[in-house]
């Protein structure tokens, strides 16, 4: 129980589609969401496939809380191998859609193949065709999914891509409820490649769990004692724009592309300011901590922004007007575009110009063309033809290599490694590129108590949060609960009828952790992938906590060294035949 049994299958070159039973013994080994979705993913899918071909494929899984009450559950997960980086690539969106595949009857949604000309897919309960979208072809995200509704109805849930992963723009992401992205990486590109405009869903049946009335007990439970706690509400309050002057004061706070960690305008763009124009709180699927901050400015309307782009495309690129931001947001919403690192890319070009490498007509602060740069980007016009590519292309072609800020071609994101070094090897050793949401010790070091330039213990809180948040992003449960793996153990034994451990939990964590990187491995990454850009290591930072430091090269690769023995890796970081074995992976 706690699962719908089946797994839809749609082969987009034949137009057919067809279901297959979960596979149960995959299920009780990586549980759901990305672990399972992953397994999935590697099972059928050559790790040297081009992302871009017929033979990628898109997972999208849900996991045993989805369509439940359980709080902070309505996620959904999406596997395929990057465009962006060449790794695999996972990535979540919340609201609704997730809880909706699972109300139709499936546990995973499988993408195949490429269709001839535009599509759009539906899946309504049982009944599942695809039909031509070429009057959607060429249209933003947020048209595209209000037609879709009303010619399919108002209880259909979208998602989508817009102009940019119709291009192939490697930053491309999926859009859902026109506000909610599954961003990093490029799998709007595969969606764009598959010739996918949008996927459609309804779905009426009932999610069922072995027991409701223990069901409800643990989940009533945990809502009064876990969730809706002093440790979590700061989501309700705030959202992630608390961030802002959290990361200011540390000094990790991105500033014109990575050159500082101290921003002198943080305050035009912090969470009061963007409570100043919030009009409400949104949530997603069954979520009582209701993070979104739904806001108008002008005529820009967003759900955010978020801490991640009120720093990579605010303060990295030099920005200190929100109503900017906010519509440089709504803009990226609206094409398809991930604002990681469309702001990295923007921010990288705003330093060429400045340092007279190669003028893209745009340097820190401008907002005019900093505004225009998203279509271009998007459409690959003028210079966004280039920035398309992403920061690691444009370097390559034009220069500035050694402040070019990317980890396996995905940009970096908000939180600045000289000033909290266990963040630089969760960025190093991320399955996708640099990503903050593979661990987070940055919440240790420059917002808590560890010593943030020390590599004393980093390796073994990296991994340890790469476990964690494996498993947490597999039952499928919200980035912003603050959970424990005992509690997580609670929700996944009262929803599963299967007596689960906090100890099968964090084996089940290694094992989705291992399974990416063998995938990453085969594809030709080793050890010198798994690094950070030359500035870091060598430009010292200007003012802030984190003034006159670098992040030492020697000391970054002993504590590589370190994680590698700690996980039961070679030298090279591919793990041994023994830690297979251990893990029961074939």
């Amino acid at each position: 129980m706690g699962y719908a049994g089946k797994v839809l299958f749609i082969d987009l070159t034949s137009g057919t589609h067809r279901t297959e039973e979960l596979n149960r013994t995959w299920a009780q080994l990586y549980f759901g969401g990305k672990g399972l979705g992953v397994k999935y993913f590697v099972s059928m899918t050559a790790p040297s496939i081009d992302a871009l071909s017929p033979e990628n494929r898109v997972v999208l899984m849900t996991g045993p809380l989805a369509g439940t009450i359980a709080p902070c559950s309505g996620r959904l997960s999406v596997t395929t191998k990057s465009p962006a980086s060449g790794t695999i690539l996972e990535c979540g969106v919340g609201g609704t859609v997730g809880p909706e595949i699972k109300f139709a009857g499936y546990d995973g949604i499988i993408i195949e193949g490429r269709a001839n000309d535009p599509v759009y897919a539906v899946v309504d309960d049982d009944k599942v065709s695809v039909h031509p979208a070429g009057d959607l072809w060429g249209r933003g995200c947020h048209d595209t999914e209000l037609m879709l509704k009303d010619r399919l109805g108002e209880e259909f849930r979208v998602i989508s891509i817009g102009q940019a992963g119709e291009n192939l723009v490697p930053m491309a992401c999926l859009t859902s409820e026109l506000y909610r992205q599954a961003g990093r990486g490029g799998v709007g590109a595969v969606f764009g490649s598959k010739r996918l405009k949008a996927l459609c869903i309804r779905g009426r049946k009932p999610v069922r769990v072995p027991d409701m009335t223990e069901f409800m007990k643990v989940v009533g439970e945990l809502m009064r004692e876990d969730c809706l706690t002093d440790t979590n509400l700061w989501a309700r309050t705030d959202g992630t724009p608390l961030l802002v002057e959290a990361s200011n004061s540390a000094g990790i706070l991105p500033t014109k592309n990575f050159q500082d960690g101290v921003f002198e305008g943080f305050k035009t763009i912090n969470s009061e300011s963007v409570r100043s124009v919030r009009q409400r709180k949104n949530a997603c699927f069954a979520c009582t901590l209701a993070c979104g901050n739904y806001v108008r400015s002008g005529g820009a309307v967003v759900e955010g922004p978020e801490y991640e782009t009120l720093a990579l495309a605010g303060s990295n690129c030099g920005i200190s007007d929100l109503d900017a931001v906010i519509r440089f947001n709504a803009a990226c919403d609206d094409l398809g575009l991930d604002t990681i690192s469309t702001g990295n890319v923007v921010a990288f070009a705003m330093e060429l110009t400045e340092r007279g490498i190669h003028d893209f007509g745009m340097r820190f602060g401008d907002i005019r063309p900093y505004l225009e740069v998203p279509g271009l980007i998007a459409r690959r016009e003028g210079i966004g033809s280039d920035l398309a590519q992403g920061v690691r292309y444009v370097a390559e072609k034009y220069g500035g290599r050694n402040f070019a800020m990317e980890v396996k071609g995905l940009e970096i994101p908000g939180y600045e490694p000289r000033g909290a070094w266990g963040m630089g090897l969760a960025y190093a050793t991320s399955d996708r590129g640099a990503c903050h949401m593979r661990a987070w010790p940055v919440a240790d070091e420059a917002y808590g108590t560890l010593d943030p330039f020390t590599t004393e213990g980093k390796a073994a809180l990296v991994i340890g949060g790469q476990h964690y948040n494996a498993i947490k992003f597999s039952l499928i449960v919200c980035d912003f609960w603050a959970i424990s793996m005992e509690n997580m153990a609670r929700l996944a034994s009262a929803a599963t009828g299967r007596h689960v451990t906090s100890e099968e939990l964090e084996r089940a964590g290694e094992r989705i952790y291992n399974t990416t990187r063998l995938f990453n491995v085969r594809a030709g990454f080793r050890r010198a992938a798994d690094t950070l850009p030359d500035r870091i290591f060598k430009e010292t930072l200007k003012t802030g906590r984190a003034a006159g430091r670098t992040y030492p090269k020697e000391e970054f690769e002993r504590m590589l060294s370190e994680y590698y023995a700690l996980r039961g890796w070679d030298e090279e970081g591919v793990p041994t035949p023994t830690k297979l074995e251990e893990l029961e992976i074939s």
